[in-house]
């Protein structure tokens, strides 16, 4: 398990291995923002600037299938014909509002709170991708659904492309943690029974779990089911590079363990201990036809984006 870092002093480091930042939306004036719906609305607009064409699919208008009436739903969609026969109310649906399903689940256990030399926390990080991507999603009018996990998945939403469904996606998404641990194959397990039709799966976690073959078994059943998965593996730069010198408390988040320790003692093994758990997740993932994308907190949201779509586009 990954420890979420508490520095006694300052110590700024540099991997050489860290990847450098455009000069723009960087994540330091995102995390000015005080709402996700600004972060987010920040990283989606920077996004529209630097992508001229979006590779999602085009709208048709052939028809697709029939589902139950739910407020704001459009009355010119409603089967008239159905309901004289059912006295129940079924909208047509029609490729344009079918082209995806889109399930964003995002970890929300007490590791995420970790903050040390990223811009936000890692929640805020997982918050406002997930909030960028439901709205670029709407914006396309497909369907999005929502979920928070911890040591299972505590909330859920169905995917919808209502009116509203992105006010609903940021009042989620600004719960508070329920629990301190992940189990994260128990929550992939989860999140497979409950993304019923086969779409995208987006997992937003620092991945804090020593079961990697859980973890692979978790993937496994939402690859099963049809999906298409992608993995935002987000770690704090501290977390993932450590810092070079320096006397730090590490505490972790998920559980009694503190320790005090000069850096230069420890950083050479952190760092071949971390590159080993990357490399088995990495291996879990990609067994699975999964992408797992790694970013830390100090990159911008907005190459995650990026990444996302040119992926869908090929």
């Amino acid at each position: 398990m990954i420890a979420s870092p508490q520095p006694k002093k300052a110590s700024k480091s540099q991997s050489a291995g860290q990847p450098s930042q455009p000069d723009w939306l960087k994540p330091d004036e995102l995390a000015r923002l005080s709402s996700i719906e600004l972060r987010a609305r920040g990283v989606v607009e920077g996004f529209l600037q630097g992508l001229h064409r979006s590779p999602f699919i085009g709208y048709s208008v052939e028809f697709s299938s029939h589902r139950r009436y739910g407020p704001g739903d459009d009355l010119r969609h409603v089967n008239w014909k159905l309901f004289a026969r059912q006295r129940k109310l079924y909208v047509k649906e029609f490729d344009a509002e079918t082209n995806l399903n889109l399930y964003l689940f995002v970890d929300a256990s007490r590791s995420m709170q970790c903050k040390v030399e990223g811009a936000m926390t890692k929640h805020e990080y997982a918050a406002t991708l997930a909030a960028a991507f439901a709205a670029l999603a709407l914006k396309q009018r497909d369907a999005v659904g929502l979920g928070l996990f911890d040591d299972g998945v505590r909330h859920y939403m169905d995917p919808s492309a209502k009116p509203g469904r992105w006010e609903d996606c940021l009042s989620l998404l600004a719960t508070r943690p329920e629990s301190n641990v992940t189990a994260l194959s128990k929550s992939l397990e989860q999140a497979a029974a409950l993304a019923r039709h086969r779409g995208v799966v987006v997992i937003l976690s620092d991945l804090v779990d020593d079961d990697v073959e859980g973890i692979k078994k978790g993937l496994q059943q939402l690859r099963h089911r049809g999906h298409e998965v992608i993995v935002f593996h987000l770690l704090d730069p501290f977390e993932r590079y450590l810092a070079e010198s320096g006397r730090f408390r590490v505490l972790d988040m998920e559980g009694p363990a503190e320790l005090t320790t000069n850096m230069e003692s420890i950083r050479a093994d952190y760092l071949k201990k971390i590159e080993h758990w990357c490399d088995q997740l990495d291996e879990a993932c990609l067994h699975q036809g999964v992408d797992r994308i790694e970013l830390t907190t100090d990159q911008p949201p907005t190459a995650a984006l990026v990444d996302y779509l040119v992926k869908r586009s090929t």
